[in-house]
């Protein structure tokens, strides 16, 4: 992926010095080996890790926010930032364009690069449970070190799977302004967690979908990739989906836990928006078939 030397978005926060301190619940310290329980708790059951890492940490206990480093700039001898800004800027570019297309004004989302544990507008987020996106804030929050678990444990390297999870949490932000997050929110309560799970898979998807609609709009923009980088990126998406992550969690598949989908529903819709590169293309929410 020939990124070095492209333009970089100015809505990168770095809140990583002064960073890596896990927040306490109940007024018990929460190591980084019970945020993986709470995590494959959460892949396993399909329950919230936050959920999970309230009880390990005690019951009734709130959580105790550590004082958070001020928002900067990342420093300009920083490859690693620098991807990040640079595949951010592209986003902005594309999703502009399309959101032109539709006659509506797209609002570039803030990304935050933190370390260990921070504190967002959807609550406390863990380094371990991986990049997320908060609709309260609109802010897409990613600790650099993810990128290394995504090479080493998750068995999916090369840039372009790091370009893919940005794009797919960029994805999450283009739901949320197209209104489709508050359309989804509005069910929590209303339908069974089998139904809300179900649901969740869909809008996973819709956000791979919107992934590969970025790579197909990118690529015709810059032609900036190289011989396989689609396949890390499908790779990657492969490596995430739900049921790899149950096998190699050592627990029995149970495709009713599913909150992101299938290894084989995730290549799917990826691939479908980087063929065909309209929003339209990725309607997960009414599509027969996933």
């Amino acid at each position: 992926m020939k990124w070095e030397g492209q333009e970089q978005s100015t809505n990168v926060e770095d809140r990583r010095s002064g960073g890596g301190r896990l927040p306490r619940l109940g007024g018990r310290g929460l190591g980084l080996g019970s945020i993986v329980i709470a995590v494959v708790v959460g892949w396993i059951f399909g329950i919230n890790p936050l959920t999970v890492l309230g009880l390990l940490g005690g019951m009734g206990g709130q959580a105790e926010v550590t004082q958070q480093a001020p928002a900067q700039r990342p420093p300009a001898d920083d490859r690693a930032a620098a991807f990040v800004s640079t595949v951010l800027r592209d986003t902005e570019q594309v999703w502009g364009r399309q959101f032109q297309g539709l006659g509506q004004t797209y609002q570039e989302p803030r990304l935050v690069l933190y370390r260990g544990a921070i504190s967002s507008a959807c609550g406390m987020g863990q380094a371990a449970m991986g990049p997320f996106y908060c609709p309260g804030d609109r802010k897409v929050y990613l600790d650099l070190e993810f990128f290394d678990t995504l090479q080493r444990q998750l068995g999916a390297p090369g840039e372009f799977a790091q370009a893919y999870v940005i794009a797919h949490e960029v994805g999450h932000h283009v739901q949320n302004q197209l209104g489709i997050t508050d359309k989804v929110d509005a069910l929590r309560g209303r339908v069974s967690t089998t139904q809300m799970n179900a649901i969740s898979v869909r809008v996973e998807l819709q956000a791979d979908c919107l992934a590969g609609l970025w790579a197909h709009d990118s690529q015709a923009g810059r032609g900036w990739l190289e011989r396989g980088d689609i396949e890390s990126a499908v790779n990657a998406a492969a490596r995430i989906g739900d049921d790899t992550l149950q096998r190699e969690a050592g627990a029995r598949v149970r495709p009713e836990s599913f909150t992101h989908g299938s290894s084989a529903q995730r290549v799917r819709w990826f691939q479908r928006g980087l063929e065909q590169g309209r929003i339209a293309a990725c309607d997960t929410l009414q599509a027969r078939d996933l």
